[in-house]
């Protein structure tokens, strides 16, 4: 899916995987942005309208497919799940010289970025997250499940088959305003998601392991870093609900939340404006400005981080 402003490339990475990524802008700081996990997401899907805007306003943007997505190849070299996701996107970051960058990730994104951070806190400098469920341990597994006690079937995604019509009824759930998904973006993932079918039933492989858990685990970690953080949570969102953010909040004490309106789960497909502006301005001053940070319907749960937005 051609899209002005946003390249497709390729690296090679020291293990040897060949890794695809959409890229904007020339110069600047670099932002690496990460995808979700549902079938057919990729770089490219998630971050067309971000991308070429950050790209735009002074950032070099890098929007890797994770393995077992998008048209990255030879990923087999990394384990499926968020341990491989931490690891492809160090070799990702070493591969392209980025020896600083910030960091924005969607709902699985997020957890590889959190727990990419707390790994490496030396190379990011600031976190811009979106909409994510389980954050890897944040929130007690007791609690999730007192703030939402739907049954598995009604939480899940509707399944994908292989075909468009499926992808469509499966991105129905995640994207609140259906005429945000074109007929090319369908496509597109329904190729990726055909492609990387095998890859995607092994993803959460390694959760039921003690040392697995250890190494990409943030509770008790992400709260010790200086590291600047947003978190933005749709009102919207059937899968990260509300009373669900609500738990992440009350955890995430170095983070400012917003829940801007009219959100579902891939907040930067429904409110691209509002959301490419809050990104812009958290990524480049550190800072985000009473006007956008009201917009974007900024949290009066808690007192607001004063060095993150900006006071009246």
């Amino acid at each position: 899916m051609a899209l002005p402003g946003l390249s497709s490339r390729w690296v090679r990475l020291a293990t040897g995987a060949k890794a695809h990524y959409s890229t904007a802008g020339e110069t600047g700081p670099s932002v690496i942005l990460l995808h979700g996990a549902l079938h057919g997401s990729s770089g490219h899907a998630a971050w067309s309208s971000m991308a070429p805007f950050l790209g735009a306003n002074g950032f070099r943007v890098y929007c890797p497919d994770l393995p077992h997505f998008g048209l990255t190849e030879n990923h087999d070299v990394y384990p499926a799940g968020f341990a491989g996701a931490v690891d492809f996107v160090h070799d990702f970051a070493n591969a392209l010289c980025l020896d600083q960058f910030n960091i924005g990730g969607n709902s699985n994104g997020a957890c590889v970025a959190m727990s990419y951070t707390v790994n490496h806190p030396d190379r990011v400098l600031k976190m811009g997250l979106i909409a994510s469920r389980g954050m890897l341990g944040l929130v007690d597994a007791e609690a999730m499940a007192h703030a939402d006690p739907r049954p598995p079937e009604e939480r899940a995604y509707p399944e994908f088959d292989g075909t468009e019509a499926s992808m469509r009824k499966m991105m129905s759930k995640l994207v609140y305003f259906p005429d945000r998904i074109s007929d090319d973006l369908v496509a597109m993932r329904t190729f990726a998601g055909n492609k990387n079918l095998d890859g995607y039933h092994k993803r959460g492989r390694g959760l039921d392991d003690p040392n697995y858990l250890a190494r990409i685990d943030i509770r008790g970690r992400i709260q010790r870093l200086t590291i600047p953080g947003i978190y933005v949570c749709g009102q919207q969102d059937v899968t990260s609900t509300l009373a669900i953010s609500h738990l992440q909040e009350e955890a995430l004490t170095n983070f400012q939340v917003f829940y801007p309106e009219d959100t579902g789960h891939q907040g930067q497909t429904d409110q691209p404006e509002l959301l490419n502006q809050l990104f812009l301005e958290f990524f480049r001053d550190g800072r985000v400005s009473r006007q956008t940070a009201d917009r974007a319907g900024v949290s009066r749960r808690r007192p607001e981080l004063a060095d993150v937005v900006e006071q009246a």
